[in-house]
């Protein structure tokens, strides 16, 4: 974790949230105290970002980042009454300086930091 540039991008292509959200589903290592992750260090605009959405709730999904650091992807959520489920409400894409170049759709929230063993 580097504090310095905290909290860096937090808007995340959903390809590349689902490649994460992936890579955590696959991990099969067990974590030993050293390693296991805490807590989260969560930025303000992350959660401003996807309250925007004015979604009814919000899902956190659990994904490994290109660092090999455990993350939290933030993705609006409303009711399906159909479906008797909650659904995925994604982000715009970003114009600002944060806009990813690898893809210009839909987005999910991170910029979250993992924090070691207190």
């Amino acid at each position: 974790m580097n504090e310095e540039t905290f909290p860096g991008p937090i808007q995340i292509p959903l390809s590349t949230a689902q490649v994460w959200e992936k890579r955590y589903q696959d991990d099969t290592t067990v974590e030993d105290a050293k390693n296991k992750v805490k807590a989260y260090l969560i930025p303000r605009e992350t959660l401003e970002k996807v309250l925007e959405l004015k979604t009814e709730a919000v899902w956190a999904y659990m994904g490994i980042n290109d660092q090999k650091e455990k993350t939290l992807l933030f993705v609006g959520a409303e009711y399906d009454p159909e479906t008797k489920k909650y659904i995925n409400v994604y982000g715009p894409p970003s114009s600002g300086e944060n806009k990813s170049a690898d893809a210009p759709g839909e987005v999910v929230y991170d910029g979250v930091r993992p924090s070691p063993p207190m």
